[in-house]
């Protein structure tokens, strides 16, 4: 059995970034699109679950640490249309889900390297799955020392009279990624988003010596499994 968390998101909340609120017509488009992204969620997540179970069965343990999913806030969402270039998202919704990739989310944290390949490499050849793209952050890893391996596909949503092919994006992490980008996140939030070059340094540092631990256990189980 997957462990599964829920971030506290008030889905809810119709409060834009600058504080002022959604009038009612917009709150009644965004009630209609929600449950879209909430079902390409619950498909997401079975076939990532039947993934585990099928990899337990043949390798006699739990690949899958925990697993957590959410739906982006609606303030979240605006800010990062912004970031797009997207102007007055508000009025632009079908344009914020076109380009908006992440808007449904699922964080799936493992215990090994291998396994975040094996989950999206067998995700993405499920016939009805579309991949949308693949950023591997752990090869490449972003100038944060941030690592983990971001995937968007699209999953049908079949309706009685529509099919819809919904986005979602899955970070798959092993539990030192999860660890070092949690405590990463929150040291940023506490200092609001600001940190000195010599702290920025040391961060990466613990990326990298964190990537090393990965590495070993990895090694360290693929020789006990041969043994």
């Amino acid at each position: 059995m997957i462990k599964k968390k829920t971030p506290n998101v008030d889905l809810n909340d119709y409060t834009l970034p600058d504080g002022t609120m959604l009038d009612e017509q917009v709150r009644k488009e965004i009630d209609e699109i929600r449950p879209i992204y909430q079902a390409a969620l619950r498909e997401v997540i079975t076939k990532i679950e039947i993934l585990d179970d099928d990899l337990q069965r043949k390798n006699y343990y739990v690949p899958i640490h925990y697993m957590e999913s959410r739906i982006k806030s609606v303030a979240s969402t605006i800010e990062k249309a912004e970031r797009y270039g997207i102007l007055d998202p508000i009025s632009n919704i079908d344009k914020v889900k076109d380009q908006i990739k992440d808007i449904a989310g699922v964080r799936v944290v493992c215990k090994y390297i291998d396994n975040l390949y094996y989950f999206s490499e067998y995700l993405i050849k499920q016939d009805n799955v579309e991949l949308v793209c693949i950023k591997d952050y752990c090869k490449t890893p972003k100038k944060s020392g941030y690592r983990s391996l971001h995937v968007v596909i699209k999953v049908p949503i079949y309706y009685l009279d529509r099919t819809l092919y919904v986005p979602v994006e899955i970070q798959f992490r092993t539990i030192a990624m999860d660890t070092w980008a949690s405590l990463e996140h929150e040291l940023k939030y506490k200092n609001k988003g600001q940190v000195s070059e010599e702290m920025h340094e040391r961060l990466i540092d613990c990326a990298n010596k964190l990537l090393e631990i990965d590495v070993q256990m990895e090694e360290i189980r693929k020789t006990i499994i041969k043994e």
